[in-house]
């Protein structure tokens, strides 16, 4: 009885040290002045793309490098960016590289796919991403709702509780989006800094996230 007593205490002595270590983690806000914020943004396939790139024109050429990641099979996404990169490289005379790099990782979910598979498609990308994320240690990472945003946003999220990095996440749901989330929405809002929504009715629907107007 006395051995069983002390080894609840110690595994409650334990999660408590767990828990001061999460606690600390997730509220250290040390602030230290920057002149860049690398940047990692989710690309999905077509609108979702369209609308990332669209909104990423507003940014100013602080956000570098840019990292995207794209679906491993997502050949529209890649072109893209490549134009989007070019051409604001050529708008900005004082931009001798243009500082962005794209890395793919497997698809969450194909179109049709089971749900049943998905479970394990979407573990083998999260599997994948936190390597990735871990190199690349992003200060912010932005998306708009593409499956493939859920296993990179889980990873960046890993990196804070381990006290790798803070990074910050920023979700931006699509603007076709009018009275319900998306599914990446929905299961990643709760853990996002800054949840961005384009439509009022969604704002209503969902408190604590900001309503900012049309973004895109």
């Amino acid at each position: 009885m006395g051995a069983l007593l002390i080894l609840i205490a110690a595994a409650g002595a334990l999660a408590a040290v767990v828990a001061l270590r999460l606690w600390l983690v997730l509220h250290s806000q040390v602030t230290v002045p920057r002149k860049s914020v690398s940047l990692l943004v989710v690309a999905g396939s077509g609108g979702h793309t369209t609308e990332m790139l669209r909104l990423l024109g507003h940014l100013s050429s602080a956000y570098r490098p840019r990292h995207y990641v794209i679906a491993d099979t997502d050949e529209f996404s890649a072109q893209k960016i490549h134009s989007f990169e070019q051409s604001r490289a050529e708008r900005d005379p004082g931009t001798t590289r243009p500082e962005y790099h794209i890395h793919r990782i497997p698809r969450s979910r194909e179109v049709q796919q089971s749900w049943l598979s998905t479970v394990f498609t979407t573990l083998r990308a999260a599997w994948l991403s936190f390597p990735l994320t871990y190199r690349l240690k992003p200060d912010l990472v932005l998306c708009n709702g593409p499956g493939t945003c859920v296993p990179v946003c889980a990873a960046a999220l890993l990196l804070g509780l381990l006290g790798l990095k803070k990074v910050l996440l920023v979700y931006v749901e699509s603007v076709c989006r009018v009275e319900r989330l998306s599914l990446s929405g929905a299961l990643l809002r709760p853990f996002c800094d800054y949840f961005l929504v384009q439509w009022p009715t969604l704002k209503e629907k969902h408190p604590g996230s900001v309503f900012l107007g049309r973004l895109v």
